[in-house]
């Protein structure tokens, strides 16, 4: 599965014209977009427990926590105590996934299967 994952990844990123087909989602559909499910990156993995804990994997196992906090999914991670928020949006086929961040900044994925 990982594999197909990979070479949907690829596919994201390969295909501009995917780039105005996404989805910004809003409160709970973020929390139901996100919940128990993995994300996997270019160069990482981050899994989204339903407890808010949040476990990123890049080689080096990270773990905090995560909420959705209006209309943005929200992370902290330990030691730093305070919050960061991004806007959330996926693909019309919801394979895909794209955190924004309050300066524009995107990070794209695609969700384990």
């Amino acid at each position: 599965m990982l594999a197909r994952s990979l070479l949907g990844f690829v596919a994201l990123f390969a295909a501009p014209a995917l780039a105005q087909d996404w989805v910004v989602l809003k409160g709970a559909q973020i929390e139901r977009a996100l919940d128990d499910r993995s994300v996997v990156y270019e160069a990482a993995r981050q899994k989204f427990y339903a407890s808010g804990r949040t476990l990123y994997d890049n080689g080096r196992p990270s773990w905090g926590y995560w909420a959705v906090r209006g209309d943005q999914y929200c992370s902290q991670w330990p030691p730093a105590d305070g919050w960061a928020c991004y806007d959330l949006a996926v693909t019309p086929d919801g394979s895909g996934v794209m955190f924004i961040s309050q300066t524009g900044y995107e990070t794209k994925g695609l969700f384990e299967e």
